[in-house]
């Protein structure tokens, strides 16, 4: 693994943070690095990139140093074919990342499909992540998604999905407009900010290829909770969450010995963008620096 270039504060994402790029598993990966002190990693959702943390990356800057993260095959990372896009693949290659930016401990913010990344990348090395923070994350007690994921990756329908979707420019807007819980909330930057790597070829491969073992990865993740339960956790849901069923937040966070929930109230799917600011502080006080976790 080896990173391959450094290019400090691009124009559209504010003045101190650096765009790099690692090459792993033979491709480039991108990600963001922004502030000081112990790291913590952020891991976007199933259709997100980095992008999806603009307003979370300066302000966890300010105590923490900071990796957002483009998914391999999601952003502008590379698109391997063939990659396998199933959640234990996709934990341990974020655990290799976290070697090829020579991160030996650290925290983990994930969200969506991302949280289940970081509850699985825990459960493989529970040596290597102190503290869990996790929006809406998918979880093996929410039925939302599983016949929709059932119903793409079936073999006559994915490719048909995979030829349309890229054209069909209202899909991006109707689904945007689904995460928030009030859509005059949604930012003016976000629906044009999640089109940007549309144009990249392969965009919703990564996306198909998660369909395919989705009901297997919950069992997964089901089986490997016990090995993380004792990791400090903090839940942080939208109570019209159309995607991540907020009822399953409760049995989720049973799971753990040490774990607060927080339900932001008529938010959506997205609160680090919807209610960024409530969203920014509960995670930066669970993440303040701590001696004894250092």
């Amino acid at each position: 693994m080896q990173i391959l270039d450094r290019v400090k504060r691009p124009s559209h994402l504010g003045p101190a943070i650096e765009e790099n790029w690692l090459r792993l598993d033979g491709a480039r990966v991108r990600y963001l690095r922004a502030g000081s002190g112990p790291p913590v990693l952020l891991v976007h959702g199933l259709l997100g990139y980095s992008f999806s943390w603009r307003f979370t990356v300066p302000a966890l800057a300010t105590q923490s140093t900071v990796y957002a993260i483009d998914m391999l095959g999601t952003g502008f990372s590379d698109r391997p074919t063939g990659q396998d896009c199933s959640l234990k693949a996709s934990a341990a290659r974020l655990l290799r990342f976290m070697d090829g930016v020579s991160i030996a401990t650290c925290d983990l913010l994930g969200t969506s499909h991302g949280g289940a990344v970081a509850m699985v990348a825990a459960a493989l090395a529970p040596g290597r992540i102190r503290r869990l923070a996790l929006a809406d994350p998918v979880n093996p007690w929410s039925a939302r998604g599983r016949i929709l994921t059932a119903f793409l990756s079936h073999p006559m329908v994915a490719p048909l999905f995979l030829g349309l979707a890229p054209r069909v420019r209202l899909l991006d807007q109707f689904y945007l407009r689904r995460m928030f819980g009030d859509p005059r909330r949604i930012p003016s930057d976000s629906l044009e900010g999640y089109r940007r790597p549309l144009g990249v070829p392969g965009c919703f491969n990564y996306g198909m290829g998660v369909a395919r073992s989705w009901n297997r990865d919950l069992r997964d993740l089901e089986m490997m909770l016990p090995g993380i339960a004792h990791i400090p956790t903090l839940l942080l849901w939208g109570s019209r969450d159309t995607a991540v069923d907020p009822a399953s937040a409760t049995r989720l966070q049973q799971n753990f010995k040490n774990c607060r929930l927080i339900m932001f109230d008529g938010v959506g799917h997205l609160p680090y963008e919807e209610v960024p600011e409530e969203f920014n502080s509960a995670v930066a006080e669970f993440l303040a620096p701590n001696p004894g976790l250092s």
